[in-house]
């Protein structure tokens, strides 16, 4: 008998299907039946989120193909100045002071004022942190010379040099107007530009990569160029906000010539570099909840998201129409036992034999998402089925991934609903009281208690309150003078300009936008100078234009989480301030358009060609390029950027909205849940967990028949997201389910935020109001009033008007 199963289905008749084990027999029947569903076509995307990609695949993404000719340009120019100096030697065979000495007059060379010669010198030494690749063999050893080379360059103080040309090349008018004056901008007018900001990214990229075989001068030299970067010493601002600065001039069309991609690389890595990833958040948080004395996390959510596994992603409409007639032809199963009721919940509790219940979704057919297998199948490979000993169950754990939390809030408004309930009166934010309560109520409170969860954010809330209520008496506050609190004094006064800044290059470059007349040029890096003439060369430029775009949204994505991440441990206010200038940017309809397309396709695309990555070209002989070989692309399942770019997205998506009523709403009124639905086939589970925490937050309006269609979705949101006690996400009665004022909301965060940006940060006088009061006749005579100009030239008329005119009543006066 054929299972039934497209391409691949294992045969067996009913001889040897009496054969199996009960349990080999039901797994054997799941497998079978998921590969007639069509679901074993998509494995799990073997996919390890982290800060970075592979340190060659970050390297490979600053140059764009068209730059490929520049490589040899580069180590022309550095050999025409070594063999002036140094005779019939290579730079790998000279010592380290012979080393240091080139370098030095290397140094020396960038303040010469001819722009032809400076600009030599800079090849150069960008050939230098390139590796020095025509003396190596080996992409390793390409890798070795470009650490020690940087290390050495970073020694003799190349970093704040370049700096300094960074600035004239941003302030160099002639530049801009030339660029702005052009109708077609191409590779050539940001020469300069590029070869400055190739050797900075290649910098702090190597820098920042640590490696146990470094010398402890290089780890010395490490943690002091990561001090420097983060504090005002380059141009008395950290790094970073001289690029933002590059940004918002290259939006407001001033300087189109600007190479935005590595603009923005060279951020990201500045950012990620001076305030840290992912894992020292993780680090920076635990640290913090000490300080404030709060108790430890429940659990790693680093580790917790990576030890996830994916559901099964939706099934297509032909395979619901395909898998509904088999089950129609199927026999109803026996009723389950109750003693199998653990397992059965750990399947899916919804899904049934009948077929109608199976049309799952009324916009979009895209819905079957499964639950994460049972611990039986979770080993399961399709073919053969093998039966697991009963010794195998007991190495998976049981129950949900996530420790349950409450917030006080959650607390008080449940023993206020019990209070009015039972006894008929409150007691306001009294939470210990409990007479009067029936004894159930009591556990509930105090199992409630065990999980409560409070946030470093809530501490620094109240904190912010108290400093607003007592202003003269709470003291002065310690502000920490660390890399993200200068980092947020310096973009504080143009914050709201860098955030459209980036969300406008973000719109340019997202594949769903439409080439618009008024939009901006972000190819200006990326086109050369004579557009191609062949097919070949189209197809060339064209992967190349779509990788450019795809760097570009991962850079700004990576930036925007790290900020808001960042922002929210230093002060919620200051991550508040952020998000709400993204909010009014629209950052939320632009996040859903960019979801709004074939995300499995934008995942899977092939936007690369391997053989001109860095440093792979400059190291081995280039095979000649075909049409079939690009269309082709590489071998890999997924593309690494675009899934981390996702992941980003839905990330920041989330924080944007996590406990905003009129926000949340907006999901609701942009019809957000079928694009998110969408995005579910992505078989990959962190991906997965912020699209279904991102349907929880708006499960409540979207009506009883959404939640009646979709119930394998909620299924699948209860057992991945975190559950809040007392929280009805899967009903329409919570206390939040109420008419939303979007303005009133964000007008009176607004008003907090201001408050707190003036309190911290306003360098003017303080307020009059509160400055000691002097009743002194003698001292309050005795002080010089300066008085305007136009006060002394109409005196004579103001003793008229105010003194001479007016009858005094001296009597009154007396008395």
């Amino acid at each position: 008998m054929d299972s039934g199963g497209g391409g691949g289905g294992v045969q067996i008749n009913n001889k040897q299907r009496a054969m199996l084990p009960s349990k080999g027999r039901g797994e054997f029947i799941r497998n079978q039946r998921k590969d007639s569903e069509g679901f074993s076509e998509s494995p799990d995307l073997e996919f390890e989120y982290a800060d970075t990609d592979k340190w060659a695949a970050e390297l490979s993404e600053l140059y764009s193909y068209t730059e490929g000719p520049e490589f040899l340009l580069n180590r022309k120019c550095f050999t025409e100045d070594f063999r002036t100096h140094v005779a019939d030697k290579k730079w790998t065979e000279l010592d380290a002071a012979q080393h240091r000495a080139h370098a030095m007059r290397l140094l020396d060379g960038l303040e010469v004022t001819a722009r032809e010669k400076r600009l030599k010198v800079a090849r150069a030494i960008l050939y230098m942190t390139q590796g020095t690749f025509g003396e190596c063999s080996l992409e390793a050893e390409v890798q070795h010379w470009m650490r020690y080379n940087v290390f050495l360059l970073l020694d003799v103080g190349t970093f704040s040099a370049l700096v300094e040309l960074l600035n004239m090349e941003i302030d160099n008018s002639a530049a801009c107007s030339s660029a702005v004056r052009k109708p077609a901008i191409s590779l050539a007018d940001s020469t300069d530009l590029r070869v400055l900001l190739n050797i900075m990214y290649l910098m702090v990229e190597t820098i920042q990569q640590e490696d146990e075989a470094d010398l402890p001068e290089w780890r010395a030299a490490r943690e002091t160029f990561k001090m420097e970067l983060g504090s005002p010493l380059y141009n008395n601002e950290p790094i970073s906000v001289m690029l933002f600065g590059m940004v918002t001039k290259f939006c407001s069309g001033h300087a189109p010539h600007f190479p935005m991609k590595k603009v923005l690389l060279l951020l990201w890595k500045s950012i990620l570099f001076t305030l840290g990833g992912f894992e020292q958040l993780q680090h920076i948080k635990v640290q913090k909840r000490e300080e404030l004395g709060l108790p430890p996390l429940p659990e790693d959510s680093i580790r917790v998201i990576r030890n996830m596994r994916a559901a099964s992603p939706p099934a297509s409409a032909s395979d619901l129409i395909e898998q509904q007639q088999k089950r129609a032809r199927r026999e109803h199963k026996a009723l389950i036992k109750q003693d199998n009721l653990d397992a059965f919940n750990e399947k899916d509790p919804y899904k049934t034999d009948d077929p109608r219940e199976e049309e799952d979704d009324n916009d979009d057919n895209d819905n079957s998402l499964e639950p994460e297998p049972f611990p039986l199948e979770r080993d399961e490979v399709m073919p053969p089925p093998i039966p697991h000993p009963p010794s195998e169950r007991v190495s998976f754990p049981k129950g949900l991934p996530w420790a349950p939390k409450v917030r006080e809030k959650d607390i008080e408004n449940f023993l206020e609903s019990s209070r009015s309930k039972f006894i008929g009166y409150t007691l306001g934010n009294d939470t210990d009281t409990v007479v009067g309560l029936p004894r159930p109520i009591h556990e509930s409170i105090r199992t409630l208690k065990q999980h409560k969860y409070v946030s470093v954010a809530e501490i620094q809330i109240s904190k912010e309150e108290e400093y607003q209520k007592t202003p003269l008496s709470g003291g002065e506050e310690e502000v920490e003078l660390n890399p993200i609190e200068l980092l947020y004094q310096g973009i504080l006064p143009s914050l709201p300009q860098y955030m459209i800044a980036l969300l406008k290059i973000l719109l340019a470059a997202a594949p769903t936008s439409k080439a618009k007349t008024d939009s901006i040029n972000i190819l200006a890096d990326v086109l050369p100078e004579e557009m191609p003439t062949t097919v070949l060369q189209s197809m060339k430029l064209g992967v190349d234009v779509n990788r450019h775009k795809e760097i570009i949204v991962k850079a700004i994505s990576a930036i925007l989480l790290l900020l808001l991440k960042h922002f929210k441990l230093n002060h919620v206010y200051q991550f508040e301030y952020m998000a709400q200038h993204l909010v009014f940017a629209n950052c939320i309809p632009l996040i859903l358009k960019f979801f709004n397309q074939n995300i499995m396709s934008y995942i899977t695309a092939k936007n690369s060609i391997s053989v001109l990555d860095f440093p792979h070209c400059v190291v081995h002989e280039l095979p000649e390029l075909t049409a079939e070989s690009l269309e082709a692309g590489d071998n890999n399942q997924f593309c690494w950027r675009n899934l981390f770019s996702c992941i980003n997205l839905l990330r920041i998506l989330n924080k944007l909205t996590k406990w905003k009523h009129s926000r949340t709403m907006m999901l609701v009124v942009f019809k957000s849940a079928p694009i998110l639905k969408r995005a579910l086939k992505v078989k990959q589970a962190m991906m997965q967990l912020y699209v279904l925490k991102l349907l929880k937050v708006q499960t409540k309006y979207l009506g009883r028949q959404w939640r009646k269609s979709n119930m394998k979705t909620m299924s699948a949101i209860y057992q991945k997201v975190r559950h809040r006690l007392n929280d009805d996400w899967a009903y329409g009665n919570d206390l939040d389910a109420r008419p939303w004022d979007f303005q009133a909301e964000e007008c009176a965060l607004r008003a907090n935020i201001e408050r707190f940006n003036s309190r911290r940060y306003d360098k003017s006088p303080a307020n009059p109001d509160f400055l000691p009061v002097d009743n002194c006749l003698q001292s309050v005579l005795g002080q010089r009033v300066e008085l305007p100009e136009d006060f002394h030239m109409n005196y004579d008329l103001w003793l008229e008007r105010e003194v001479f005119s007016k009858p005094i009543s001296w009597e009154e006066l007396l008395q």
